[in-house]
């Protein structure tokens, strides 16, 4: 799977124009603020994801503008296809092959990339939300049935949590909580399985990747932390708690992943380079079973990441994906890589040129 062109008008800061990256490695540079990481975010946005920087549709188009839109030429399936995202209104559309799509991400599993920036440290340091998000967000680029069940899940859970605040005040209510709970349990079961496959799966790859990091100093442990062994057991136990409290206590959306290093939790231990590594570690585990399970490699992006690595780790990362399309992003086009197919390209004021070649040095 490879990006073939991308080309863009009235997205963020960037000027009207487009660019065709090459099948290994491209490396997007300039200074700050100029537009670099708008041009991955465009590659990414094509996955039928949110921006993984956080943004709302409406803060895509450039300022002034009533809309904006990005085309893609890429390569997958064994075939050229074609998509086009337009933002109009704050919201995106997208259709695929000249398909209009009901939403933006139903377009997921056509086009599948992963994406690692500064933020993800956060996988490891920051709350239970960030490692669910991860886990399902790579999920549902693998597989669509998985993002069906965890958006009605999703649905389900705000129709309990609301029948949860009404039953004080409507006592009579409360014979209508089983259908609830059943509905949730049966979402919640089939969510919590998909996640225990896909960790441990993940897991074997990520831990050898950590391995090699830290110069197999150091282990990787992820272990999936359930809020419930039996889901359905679970919500009836907890339902005078839920009624008292206003909010369903127990299921997928308040589980975890437990994140250890040398058997250590790398919250609460692990320093900021351990930390650094173990989430680079699952994002490019995550690069490799989306590859294992799609039967070919998603394209890689790293946003601003690599200048702070040192030499070694830069190199070993950048060694591991050879196999992939990778789309770097940083301020100086420093990094060197044996390779025949490697493009750079300069972002400048929102003007994306490309600039050089270059070969094995």
């Amino acid at each position: 799977m490879n990006v073939r062109q991308m080309s863009w008008k009235n997205f963020r800061n960037l000027d009207e124009g487009s660019f065709c990256p090459c099948g290994g490695l491209n490396i997007i540079y300039g200074k700050n603020a100029q537009g670099k990481t708008n041009l991955t975010e465009g590659i990414w946005l094509f996955t039928g994801g949110k921006s993984f920087r956080g943004a709302k549709d409406q803060e895509l188009t450039e300022t002034g503008k009533e809309s904006a839109v990005l085309k893609l030429d890429f390569f997958s399936e064994e075939r050229e296809q074609k998509a086009e995202i337009k933002i109009t209104g704050g919201k995106r559309y997208i259709n695929i092959n000249s398909v209009e799509k009901k939403s933006y991400r139903s377009a997921r599993g056509k086009f599948c990339a992963v994406v690692f920036s500064p933020e993800h440290i956060s996988l490891v340091s920051g709350g239970p939300a960030l490692r669910r998000n991860f886990i399902d967000s790579a999920l549902c680029q693998i597989k669509p049935g998985y993002a069906k069940a965890l958006s009605e899940y999703i649905k389900t859970l705000n129709q309990r949590n609301t029948l949860l605040k009404d039953i004080p005040a409507h006592a009579q209510l409360l014979d209508t909580l089983g259908i609830w709970d059943e509905k949730l349990s049966r979402c919640g079961t089939y969510i919590i399985n998909e996640r225990l496959r896909y960790l441990d799966a993940l897991k074997i790859s990520a831990e050898k990747i950590y391995s090699c990091i830290s110069g197999e100093k150091e282990k990787l442990g992820l272990k999936y932390v359930k809020s419930a062994e039996n889901l359905s057991d679970a919500l009836s136990s907890s339902r005078r708690y839920d009624i008292m409290s206003g909010f369903t206590s127990c299921g997928p959306h308040r589980d975890d992943i437990e994140i250890t290093v040398n058997s250590l939790s790398a919250k609460a231990y692990a320093s900021q380079g351990q930390k650094r590594s173990a989430a680079i570690a699952m994002k490019l585990a995550e690069a490799e079973e989306a590859g294992s399970f799609l039967g070919e490699n998603p394209v890689v992006i790293l946003d601003d990441v690599m200048s702070e690595l040192d030499s070694d780790r830069q190199g070993y990362i950048l060694n591991s994906l050879e196999q992939f399309q990778v789309f770097i992003t940083c301020c100086e086009p420093y990094i060197k890589k044996n390779s025949d197919t490697a493009k750079l390209f300069k972002v400048e004021g929102g003007t994306v040129s490309e600039k050089i070649y270059f070969k094995g040095q």
